[in-house]
């Protein structure tokens, strides 16, 4: 069942974090489907401009669509990330999204607020969500690059101030976590003084957390003994810390670049116990067990696993 952004956030406010999943291709969804069916959870099904110049807006949108239909007893919202202003009133007026994230925060602060509060008029109208951002985390992912120099913690006072004027539904904040696979310098980790003080200033506002995926040790080694050359010292977001977030306001948190890692890992290592096969979907099967398995357990670290049998009925009362 596709459902809004907004009413996952609702449910999980100050009780879980729902789990986003960034996804570019049909093992990857069918995956996030499968570990969130496991697990019981809901969860966020996102898909990115990037992952539309990929394989198309109109087949991320096909996809999206089979997705509520194979699997009616799940609730998810499926999500646009990272969206230009033009991205998203295109994914608004789709008829299948309905959770947009519109991330003018690379402009200047009242431009940020009047770009974001046109698309909160826009989705609002028919029902859609709007996640925001202010502040600037460090890294790559996908279009988005912010180096060290650009790199800008969330300031308390200017997210009472966006909150308020935007209208927007949530805001994703910068509070230490990285885009991308190089995350955390050793000792570094979530600003959890900062992300309380920005609770503060906006209390009753789902906060998202961009950047935090785990990055397990073991799929690197893995990585690596199959011939990659991923930083063995590359360190992501700690699941205690992902718990710890979420009496802070955190609802949200997304997670990108473990499922490449996992890509990344079953193919290295199946095409090089298996130079004979010319058969891509074997280990597109063996990574859709094996990603499952992931958003199986971060479900669990999250708190929403077993949360979808409460959640339901809240949903088909309405």
């Amino acid at each position: 069942m596709i459902i809004t952004g907004a009413t996952l956030l609702a449910d999980a406010y100050g009780k879980y974090a729902v789990g986003h999943y960034s996804v570019n291709n049909l093992e990857q969804v069918l995956a996030v489907l499968k570990g969130n069916e496991a697990a019981q959870a809901p969860f966020f099904l996102a898909f990115s401009k990037s992952s539309f110049n990929y394989g198309s807006e109109v087949m991320a949108e096909a996809i999206a669509r089979a997705a509520g239909a194979l699997y009616p007893n799940l609730a998810f919202a499926v999500h646009l990330d990272h969206g230009d202003e033009p991205t998203c009133h295109a994914a608004i007026d789709s008829g299948v999204f309905t959770s947009v994230m519109i991330d003018a925060s690379s402009l200047p602060f009242a431009q940020n607020v009047s770009t974001t509060r046109r698309v909160v008029r826009h989705a609002h109208a028919l029902g859609i969500s709007v996640e925001a951002e202010i502040g600037a985390l460090m890294g790559v992912e996908d279009h988005i690059s912010v180096d060290e120099q650009g790199a800008r913690l969330t300031d308390p006072r200017e997210a009472a101030e966006f909150a308020k004027a935007s209208g927007c539904d949530s805001l994703a904040v910068a509070v230490g976590t990285v885009h991308g696979p190089n995350k955390f310098k050793a000792g570094q980790g979530i600003n959890f003084e900062r992300l309380q003080q920005i609770h503060e200033a906006v209390p009753g506002l789902p906060l998202v957390l961009h950047g935090s995926s785990s990055l397990p040790a073991a799929e690197i080694a893995r990585i690596n003994a199959a011939g990659g050359q991923v930083n063995p010292n590359t360190r992501g977001t700690m699941p205690e810390d992902m718990r710890k977030a979420v009496p802070c306001g955190v609802a949200k948190i997304n997670i990108d670049a473990d499922a490449r890692l996992v890509w990344t890992r079953v193919h290295r290592e199946y095409f090089r116990d298996h130079p004979e096969n010319i058969d891509f979907r074997k280990p597109g099967k063996a990574y859709i067990e094996a990603f499952a398995a992931l958003v199986q357990s971060r479900s669990a670290e999250l708190g929403s696993a077993s949360r979808l049998g409460q959640l339901l009925p809240v949903i088909q009362g309405r």
